[in-house]
């Protein structure tokens, strides 16, 4: 059995039911938005996001779930789904998982219109149902995900990140999401409870975790997700090359930094990049905060009774640093 599978096993009626009430949750008067969100739900992925809402709800209320966790887990979904249509409009690309995207085939224009339906589907989906507190959750997500991405965007332009605020961007760019699905799940059946804020760390973990883990697959020697080498000709500072320039000397920084500014482009200078990083620790570092990382968000679970779905959390965990793309 794929570990996908065996993670959702506990949650597979859950996961089921979350699948038509997601399709409701999208639904619309106009033909042409239908027509474009019918082609987003059969291109999901491995629904990771839900999967995380529902776990965590179970762990925390002995196997209970609730209405609020399954509007919960659309709601995160909803708006995990509009940033990827926002994304690849503002990254202006033509492919998601394999297949075109919405940009590709219906032009920026509607991409937008679209990520701007389904966030406020989203918002809606919270304010009919008086879901406040979850819906305080994600906005603080959605807030963070927006000033993680600028800040990227804002320090790849002078190379100038040191490691607390690399993992600043990281935190708000990839963890806040998962952090908010961790906490979503706690507060759909526990609300107000000490679970909902330890929840939203060991997903913001996780995340840090799971954002590290796709850094090293930069510097792999096989094509797993992504080109070997794009983060560099991108100019995106990732914890294995800021390491290397924090330890590197004078004449090396300097050159360093002139490649990835001004040779990024150069297939040949990005391998000696690439063969540079690893010879000199950079990934060695990497994978030791990746699991430091880990090992404190299984520590987390350690709060609560054995269960099928504290299991389940746990592969989740080691499959994030685990998996080969």
């Amino acid at each position: 059995m794929k570990v996908v599978e065996q993670i959702k096993q506990p949650i597979a009626y859950e996961m089921d039911l979350f699948e038509q009430k997601f399709q409701l949750s999208m639904s619309s008067k106009v033909a042409l938005l239908n027509r474009i969100t019918h082609y987003i739900v059969n291109r999901k992925g491995k629904q990771m996001r839900p999967m995380f809402v529902f776990l965590v709800a179970k762990m925390v209320s002995n196997g209970e779930v609730s209405e609020r966790t399954y509007r919960g887990a659309s709601v995160i979904e909803l708006i995990h789904t509009a940033t990827l249509v926002h994304d690849d409009v503002v990254d202006d690309s033509n492919r998601r998982r394999g297949f075109f995207s919405v940009n590709a085939l219906w032009k920026n224009k509607i991409a937008v219109l679209i990520g701007d339906f389904l966030l406020s589907k989203g918002l809606l989906l919270s304010i009919d149902n008086n879901d406040f507190d979850l819906l305080k959750i994600i906005s603080i997500a959605v807030r963070e995900m927006s000033e993680g991405e600028l800040l990227q965007i804002e320090k790849a332009r002078k190379l100038d990140i040191t490691e607390d605020v690399y993992y600043e961007i990281i935190r708000q760019k990839t963890a806040t999401l998962i952090a908010a699905c961790c906490s979503l799940g706690a507060a759909s059946v526990k609300p107000d409870s000490a679970h909902v804020e330890s929840m939203r760390r060991f997903g913001e973990l996780i995340g840090m975790a799971f954002q590290i883990k796709d850094d090293l697959f930069d510097y792999g020697d096989t094509q797993i997700g992504k080109p070997t080498g794009i983060d560099i000709k991108e100019q995106k500072m990732t914890l294995p090359l800021i390491y290397v320039l924090n330890q590197a000397s004078k004449k090396d920084k300097k050159w360093l930094i002139n490649s990835v500014k001004n040779h990024n482009k150069d297939a040949k200078r990005v391998k000696e990049i690439i063969a540079f990083v690893k010879d000199n620790g950079g990934l060695d570092y990497a994978i030791t905060k990746m699991k430091a990382f880990q090992k404190e968000a299984l520590h987390l679970l350690e709060n609560f009774p054995d269960s099928d779905y504290k299991s389940s959390l746990k592969l989740m965990v080691t499959y994030v640093i685990d998996r080969k793309k």
